[in-house]
């Protein structure tokens, strides 16, 4: 083979192990130093130098060195005009000279180069602006092929750029999605922060309290409270609040599948695990991992998947659905319930282990018909989010609030907002009056029925009429007559005993 074609073949896998270099890292650190290596190693050019353009003051600088670390060498700058690199800055051409000694331009600042060996530096372009520069000095002396040399080195310097390029963009799309990411991390935590809980009543505020202190640590949260009280609302400002604000923040309702599908939801499944399960999957607690899950419905899960739940919660543990691999998880729970759960775990329906690893900071959420003082704030609030969806004002007259306050709402702030939503459809003129606020009537004489009960905390009251009252009020079911009156079940045994008060069967 002649001597230009085994250059040629030379050049070509130099060219293939270079590409390869630059494909395989967009770190443009540690991938100079490697493709000025491959270049002495394969294609005779040696005293490698990359040099970069910086920005702030138009100089070109020297950046990498075959051979020699970055730390190891003062940085070099090149001014328009100045030296060799100099010209390429002022002309953007390739410079190609058949030795050094030949060019009075040459300044050697690195004191690496020989004085009888040729030089090369070609411009490294990105984008079609210039970027950089590649610099090299073949081993041996002017052979006449200098200038297919200089074209090899030119093709380099493009790969270079193009990678540089690619770099550039890659890190210009990260940042526009981190940009982005945060942007809708604020948006979220706006949504699902303070400002999207509303009242100024003492138990709203009690509440307001215990999400900041809460948000604070990693603890386990159990939410509890009537159906449409806003629990999930709670969660979310937790989540969105605490130091795993910024990771993934995962909800299920356990109420929503049955129990072989709840286990793989939460767990995950391998493939083949069970009929149609063709791939294997992440669980929710895999999903979670590094932020919070959020189980709403806790107390409808079985007692046996309750065991398969303890253990992650003690743990941080959990095998898939037909898997043999353990996992380690970090995730925090938040838990929530309608449930009177003493009294499942008194029932023998809810483990009691569970309940206490649950049961770590408890907030419950009172209902609507307990701080009606919050109705028009409530009200106001939820008819501006209706407004919002509509794409027009709205506004509720003060009779329409005086008859949203005489009803005691037992479907919660749930109910509240579907009733001023279909006020809104029905109103034309978008103003909402008392005429349009309809209430079913039978749901509305119980409520006032409801709103009679004898108040526990009432002075006048003796021992025995007050632990009638509370039986009455929770249906003669004792675990939750304790609780209205801050008393532990046996206390409450013992008083209906000692006091000799007749229990209702029912």
């Amino acid at each position: 083979m002649d001597t230009e074609g085994a250059l040629h073949r030379i050049q070509l896998e130099t060219l293939y192990r270079v590409s390869v270099i630059l494909s395989r890292t967009l770190d443009v650190k540690q991938a100079p130093q490697e493709v000025l290596r491959v270049l002495e190693e394969s294609a005779g050019l040696t005293r490698g130098m990359i040099s970069v353009l910086d920005s702030d003051s138009g100089e070109l600088v020297v950046n990498a060195l075959q051979g020699v670390e970055a730390e190891d060498f003062e940085p070099v700058r090149y001014q328009a005009g100045e030296g060799v690199l100099g010209l390429i800055l002022e002309e953007g051409k390739t410079v190609a000279l058949p030795s050094i000694a030949s060019n009075p331009r040459f300044l050697n600042r690195l004191g690496i180069y020989e004085r009888r060996l040729p030089f090369i530096a070609a411009p490294i372009h990105v984008g079609g602006t210039l970027h950089g520069a590649l610099a090299v000095q073949p081993n041996r002396l002017d052979d006449g092929q200098l200038a297919v040399r200089a074209r090899f080195v030119e093709m380099v310097a493009n790969l270079i750029g193009q990678s540089v390029k690619l770099s550039l963009d890659v890190a210009h799309e990260k940042e526009t999605i981190a940009e982005e990411r945060d942007t809708l991390r604020r948006a979220v935590r706006g949504q699902h922060g303070f400002d999207n809980m509303v009242g100024h009543s003492a138990a709203m505020r009690r509440i307001f309290e215990q999400i900041r202190m809460v948000s604070k640590w990693n603890t386990t949260v159990l939410i509890r409270g009537e159906t449409g009280t806003g629990k999930e609302l709670i969660a979310n400002a937790i989540h969105y609040n605490s130091p795993r604000g910024r990771g993934p923040y995962v909800r299920l309702n356990c109420a929503s599948l049955p129990e072989n599908l709840l286990e793989s939801e939460l767990f995950g499944h391998e493939k083949g695990a069970f009929t149609g399960a063709v791939a294997a999957r992440k669980g929710r607690f895999e999903m979670a991992d590094g932020g919070t899950i959020f189980l709403d419905e806790i107390g409808e899960i079985s007692p046996a998947f309750q065991a398969k739940l303890l253990r992650v919660l003690q743990e941080g543990e959990l095998e898939r659905v037909g898997g043999g691999r353990t996992m380690k998880v970090d995730v925090r729970v938040i838990a929530a319930t309608h449930r009177d759960l003493e009294d499942a775990v008194d029932d023998g329906k809810f483990r009691e282990d569970l309940y206490f690893r649950l049961n770590v900071m408890p907030i419950t959420v009172p209902p609507l018909r307990e701080r009606l003082e919050d109705v028009p704030e409530i009200a106001r609030h939820l008819i501006g989010r209706v407004a919002n969806a509509q794409g027009r004002p709205l506004d509720l007259s003060e009779a329409a609030i005086t008859r949203l306050m005489q009803y005691n709402w037992p479907g919660n702030v749930r109910e509240l907002e579907n009733c001023l939503e279909r006020a809104a459809v029905m109103s034309e003129s978008g103003h909402i009056d008392a005429d349009l606020i309809r209430i079913d009537r039978q749901r509305e004489l119980a409520a006032v029925a409801a709103a009679n009960r004898i108040d526990l905390d009432d002075p006048t009251l003796d021992e025995r009429d007050r632990v009638i009252a509370a039986l009455e009020q929770a249906g003669w079911v004792q675990a939750k007559a304790a609780r209205l009156l801050n008393m532990t079940p046996r206390q409450i045994a013992y008083r209906v005993q000692t006091l000799g008060i007749e229990v209702k069967q029912f």
